[in-house]
């Protein structure tokens, strides 16, 4: 998508597009303007209007969106129309919290199988789906289409294992270990570090606390 010049926020807005207009249609709201989008979303009409008008618009003056139209556009650009198999590596609390996740399936991302170096997990089920061993990975990639592996995993191993990864296909991987991959370019990997959200959210409060702080200090000057 960035390649036809669209950018990296409208690709991270799209996903926000898709959630409101579920919770849209299982309300029974058949349609919207970018007004009212915009009052859900807290995002302006005419950004609304603008990242949309980059994949055809969808809209008609004086009716706005249809829901249920729109819903199912965005899902094809975000290419939720095709399923997707995944396997997740680390069958640790983070990795069978993951694997937990129901909403994936419903997304249409079916993950296929954990695995994890410790064999004394191998063979226990997790809601329904095998914990396999590392020995078994390769093998279990030359014989399953898998497109997404999740690494769950310290970032000790993570490289390790993505390069084992790259050498058997697989070219998207959703990363939770807290580490930069050195992977080959045409390799699509989705960072999520989650110290470095927690770290961003105290530096807001932190800043927010002490706007407060200063609009105190003011107030009791002025008294």
């Amino acid at each position: 998508m960035e390649s036809k010049g669209i950018s990296k926020a409208i690709i991270v807005r799209l996903p926000r597009y898709y959630r409101y207009l579920g919770e849209l249609m299982e309300e029974g709201v058949e349609r919207i303007s970018s007004g009212e989008l915009s009052e859900r979303m807290h995002v302006t009409a005419s950004q609304i209007r603008q990242d949309l008008n980059h994949f055809g618009g969808f809209g008609q003056q004086g009716y706005g969106y249809n829901v249920r139209t729109l819903y199912e556009e965005i899902a094809k650009i975000l290419g939720l129309d095709n399923e997707h198999h995944m396997i997740i590596i680390g069958a640790g609390n983070l990795g069978r919290a993951i694997a937990n996740y129901g909403n994936f399936e419903k997304r249409g991302f079916i993950i296929d199988g954990l695995f994890d170096r410790d064999q004394r997990l191998s063979g226990v089920d997790s809601r329904g789906m095998r914990v396999y061993s590392m020995e078994e990975l390769e093998p279990f990639l030359e014989t399953h289409m898998v497109d997404i592996a999740v690494l769950a995993i310290p970032k000790t191993a993570a490289n390790e294992v993505a390069r084992r990864l790259v050498r058997c296909g697989i070219s998207a991987i959703w990363n939770f270990a807290h580490t930069d991959l050195d992977v080959p370019d045409n390799v699509i990997v989705e960072n999520v570090h989650l110290s470095e959200s927690l770290m961003r959210l105290s530096y807001t409060l932190a800043n927010q606390k002490a706007d407060e702080h200063m609009a105190c200090g003011e107030k009791m000057s002025d008294g």
